[in-house]
Order: structure tokens, then sequence, then C-alpha cells
């Protein structure tokens, strides 16, 4: 049976540990939340080979959904680097927003040079309530760029980012997502027990947190 890319990036992703899964033992999110699942992808800059396919990816996916872009901006500060090999495989002027204006010197919140009225693809590691990816696309915005959407590697599909997204109108693709990652682990020994209990976490974070308490 042939694996979709996105189960394939899936599976590199878990391979390096980007994304750890631990449904008996559950992960702590900075906001208290509980969830089985935790992303890290800055762990791709360190795997060549990973890295690679990422980026290739990612270059694939502008080119089919973004042909007429123009800037690639990164956000702060895991898409920065994915911004930065792009643009230069890319031959594109890339930028990069704040999370905050600096305190200083021009108290810049975009990084290098963005002309007014340039088509602009955002570029984020993850996305899970869409916040950051929403504000730096707007920052963008104010300062004249046109956004065309972004592009992510990995998404939870949590319903709030799927319905913030909606409601500011900018597209957004990502190489892979939750489902996705979930129907290749359940397909091992140690996840298929889990099927379900996996499943269920992204449908509803909060009630899946209280039944974990």
């Amino acid at each position: 049976m042939m694996i979709k890319q996105s189960q394939s990036i899936a599976e590199a992703l878990m391979s390096i540990e980007a994304i750890s899964l631990k449904p008996a033992e559950p992960f702590v999110w900075t906001s208290g939340l509980k969830a089985p699942i935790y992303c890290d992808n800055r762990l791709i800059m360190s795997f060549p080979k990973v890295r690679s396919l990422i980026e290739e990816e990612l270059i694939k996916q502008i080119e089919k959904h973004y042909p007429e872009v123009e800037v690639l901006a990164g956000t702060a500060t895991a898409g920065i680097p994915h911004a930065a090999i792009i643009a230069d495989r890319m031959n594109l002027p890339m930028v990069y927003v704040r999370s905050a204006s600096k305190a200083h010197g021009k108290k810049n919140t975009i990084e290098g040079q963005l002309v007014p009225g340039k088509k602009v693809v955002m570029i984020e590691d993850l996305i899970s309530t869409g916040k950051s990816v929403i504000e730096a696309a707007d920052k963008v915005k104010e300062a004249g760029g046109e956004i065309l959407g972004a592009l992510a590697i990995f998404s939870y599909e949590l319903e709030a980012g799927q319905r913030a997204f909606a409601q500011e109108n900018y597209p957004l693709h990502t190489l892979t997502t939750y489902p996705e990652l979930i129907n290749f682990a359940v397909q091992s020994e140690e996840f298929s027990p889990y099927k379900e209990t996996l499943n269920n976490w992204y449908k509803d974070p909060v009630k899946w947190f209280a039944q974990a308490n």
C-alpha cells in the first residue's frame, strides 16, 4: 500500500522525536492543559535528512498553493529558520515577524525589508489555536503586505484553530496533521490500544483533560 506523503512526514517527525506521544502519561502544556502529544519542531534543524525532506515539501506546497508569492515571512521563533532556508532555495526575499516590537533602535516588529503591496506567505512550524501566526500575519498586513496565506509543518487540527483562520480569511496549508499522525501511529503495537483516546483528544481537548484528571 502506498503511504501518503503526509503520513511519511508524520513518521519522520516521530522518528526524531519532534513529535512525541504519551497517551498513558500525558504531557502538561504551558497552559496547564494535559495532552497525549508534545510537538517540538525545533528539533528538525538538528537532523539534516528530515530537515531536507521538510523544506522540499514546504517548497512544493508553496509552488502548488501560492505560486504568486513574492516574500516569505517567518514567525518568531520556530518559523524563522524554515523561512530562511526556503527563501534561499527559491531565491525569494524573506522577513521575519517579532512577537513584540524591539524596545530600542528602530523598534521594529518586522525585520528585513517588506515592500508595501508585495504578496506574502507566512511560514510557521506548528498550528494549535493559530493565534501566533494570525497575529504575525496581521502585522505584515498592517505594514502593507498582501497576505496570500500561511504554511505550516504540523497542525493539531483543533476546532479553535480552524475557526480562527476561517474568521480571518487566511488560507492555511500544512504538511501533516494530528489526525494523519494518529492514523499512522495506531498501526503500531505501542499505540494501537490507545486509538480511541488519541482520537478523542483533538475533538475536545478540554473534555479529554477533565477525564484525564
